[in-house]
């Protein structure tokens, strides 16, 4: 498994690249896919991990910090770290923020489902901090922002309709080692940067261990996979252990549902994303 990330540490070369280049174009996604529809204001979740940190960073530089709000939603076992990482990131922006405690309704609910493992509890903290973004983007009159990277979405590394779901996503086609680049490039907190990956749902949860794999291993995969468009032969001869290619190919395989609206049952000629489709700002 890889260590934690760091700027210094050597990117796989097809994957390096031009940060100014890339922050010019994502500040310019935001600014246009908000205001295009009527919006001039973003909320998002912080966690203190590098991707909510970079969205929230190029957010605030194409719309002022005054039009993104930070929302901090600590479960009362998350790392009191993520919540000072969060915090240094928003005393650096002056980004406006709000702090919920999602303790409360989290035990609230499991009192009636103790047998509940850790991962169920960490699919209903996702959800719940959802309910609250978007509550807080009617209230503020805002978008709500992803930051679910790349890598994230092909594996489904992420719980659907929880911190998957959002208005638009400026870092979605960023695989996470390129997150690292960019964020470091456009001075995200070196410590958030260089943080291990955690989502930060239970004590001592980490990405890396629970997806089997580092990041920049998975990464390198994904790119002949997707990329390339690599045969399962053509990435064993790149070099990959089989038991690794199985693994990512079959996460790839088999959480497409979980990138695609949901399917609609055809009964008339013109049925809703299949026949009946327009651009999401269709009308402006």
């Amino acid at each position: 498994m890889s260590a934690p990330a760091s700027p210094s540490e050597a990117i796989f070369a097809p994957l390096e690249i031009n940060g100014e280049l890339v922050r010019r174009i994502l500040v310019g996604f935001i600014r246009n896919e908000v205001r295009k529809v009527g919006f001039e204001r973003v909320v998002l979740g912080l966690s203190g991990g590098v991707d909510s940190s970079l969205v929230a960073t190029l957010a605030a530089e194409a719309l002022g910090p005054a039009n993104v709000k930070g929302i901090l939603m600590p479960y009362r076992s998350s790392d009191p770290k993520s919540r000072r990482d969060a915090l240094t990131l928003i005393e650096q922006l002056g980004i406006e923020q709000l702090e919920v405690d999602i303790s409360p309704q989290i035990d609230a609910y499991y009192q009636g489902f103790p047998e509940a493992d850790n991962k169920r509890r960490g699919n209903k903290m996702a959800r719940e901090r959802m309910t609250i973004l978007y509550d807080h983007s009617w209230a503020w009159r805002a978008l709500v922002i992803g930051t679910s990277n790349k890598t994230e979405l092909l594996l489904g590394y992420g719980t659907i309709y929880g911190d998957m779901a959002s208005a638009i996503n400026p870092i979605g086609d960023l695989y996470k080692t390129q997150v690292w680049q960019l964020a470091d490039s456009v001075d995200v907190p070196t410590a958030i940067v260089q943080k291990t990956p955690s989502a930060d749902l239970w004590a001592g949860q980490s990405d890396e261990t629970e997806l089997g794999f580092g990041y920049r291993q998975i990464d390198r995969l994904l790119y002949y996979l997707v990329e390339r468009r690599y045969s399962l032969p053509e990435l064993k001869e790149e070099g990959f252990d089989q038991p690794f290619i199985d693994d990512i190919v079959k996460r790839v395989r088999e959480n497409q549902y979980k990138r695609r609206l949901p399917v609609i049952a055809k009964l008339s000629s013109r049925t809703i994303d299949r026949d009946f489709r327009y651009p999401r700002d269709w009308g402006h």
